[in-house]
């Protein structure tokens, strides 16, 4: 089977940039609701869908990291002033953050892990489909999506899950490689030639 180069070369050099890393310009409302067509195109057993998006852009995260602020100060009251400006900037650190929320429930046929599965296909997919546009991407979680305080501020049911925010914005800071597993460590072989 032949290598589809453009797909090899970029599956060989994929990497996240950090958020703190990303600056303007981010994608417009028409690059989102492409990348969101595409990353929405993964497996799914019984087209469930068991997943949606909620974009956050413009000032709107500005408002919410004051409410985050909030929820973080009642849980530690004495925090720094360095981690204050970190709650406040937790979403304003790329110019657009997309939450990918899991809706998985049960269901008749189609276990409730395979939903959640296909939530992490659809993070990995938005984070390619940033990158197909140009853009930089960070897939992240952090406390907010784990948080019932911080879920609700957000527009998270408190029954839904987050499956990752997607930081998605321009870098012009030099790629670099962390290291890679070894494969000998984490590959195991059942039957064939070696």
């Amino acid at each position: 089977m032949p290598i589809q180069k453009p797909l090899f070369d970029y599956l060989s050099t994929r990497r996240s940039i950090p958020a703190l890393q990303m600056t303007e310009p981010g994608p417009s409302q028409a690059e989102i609701l492409s990348i969101l067509t595409l990353a929405s195109r993964v497996p799914d057993h019984g087209k469930l869908a068991p997943w949606r998006f909620i974009v956050y852009r413009g000032e709107e995260r500005v408002r919410l990291g004051e409410e985050l602020l909030k929820i973080a100060l009642a849980k530690t009251p004495d925090l720094s002033p360095e981690l204050r400006n970190v709650e406040l900037a937790r979403l304003t650190r790329a110019p657009v953050v997309i939450a990918v929320v899991s809706k998985a429930a049960p269901h008749v046929k189609i276990p409730v892990w395979e939903q959640e599965m296909s939530a992490g296909a659809v993070c990995l997919n938005l984070f390619m489909a940033a990158n197909a546009h140009g853009y930089a991407a960070n897939w992240l979680s952090e406390w907010i999506a784990y948080d019932d305080g911080a879920k609700g501020v957000l527009g998270i049911a408190g029954d839904e899950k987050v499956a990752g925010f997607i930081h998605i914005g321009s870098t012009s800071f030099p790629q670099t490689d962390r290291p890679r597993p070894e494969l000998s460590e984490i590959v195991s072989w059942v039957g064939g030639d070696e």
